[in-house]
């Protein structure tokens, strides 16, 4: 399985199906906090629906065609980070990641990125890395200028959460751009 060091005291871990009650406990502990820029944390009723979740995360992860990994800060399960489905046709694909709340301002979700990009260009050799957040969501914005990518446009309205389309902004990061 995939894992990987961040840096000290911080990992990467596929996500597993016996990771559904952790990751669960922190989505609904955190649910006002995340909800305000995640649509799927509404349709996360249950734990249920996060092993859901994990269970097609694994069937991607297997089929060589995306993950999501649990980001864990000194053995404590933190957040998460991973893929959507790769582009293989155009070698391209879009990265997400959320953290729990009293985890943030560590610059954990930046290295976790970090790591991801660079192993999405080393060893999968895709071309292109996208990253998109709301435009009001400045924490997660400022993630892919941390790390260098390109600011390329803004979606308008390509996002529904509660009930309000938020206009959505598209980072990119070349191969031959990457200093990792």
């Amino acid at each position: 399985m995939f894992q990987a060091s961040v840096r000290a005291g911080v990992d990467l871990r596929i996500l597993e199906e016996r990771h559904a009650p952790t990751v669960f406990g922190l989505v609904d502990q955190d649910r006002e906090y995340l909800r305000e820029w995640l649509p799927w944390v509404d349709a996360t009723h249950a734990q249920d629906d996060t092993l859901s979740f994990i269970r097609s995360a694994l069937e991607r992860f297997a089929a060589n065609n995306g993950f999501a990994a649990g980001i864990w800060n000194h053995d404590q399960f933190a957040g998460v980070v991973g893929t959507h489905k790769v582009d293989w046709l155009n070698r391209k694909v879009e990265i997400g990641y959320w953290l729990g709340q009293s985890f943030q301002g560590q610059g954990i979700v930046t290295d976790a990125c970090r790591v991801v990009v660079t192993h999405m260009f080393r060893e999968l050799d895709l071309n292109r890395v996208e990253i998109h957040c709301a435009v009001k969501n400045g924490k997660s914005a400022a993630i892919p200028k941390r790390l260098g990518f390109t600011l390329e446009g803004t979606l308008r309205e390509g996002i529904l959460v509660q009930g309000r389309f938020h206009d959505l902004l598209v980072f990119g990061m070349l191969k031959r751009e990457w200093k990792g």
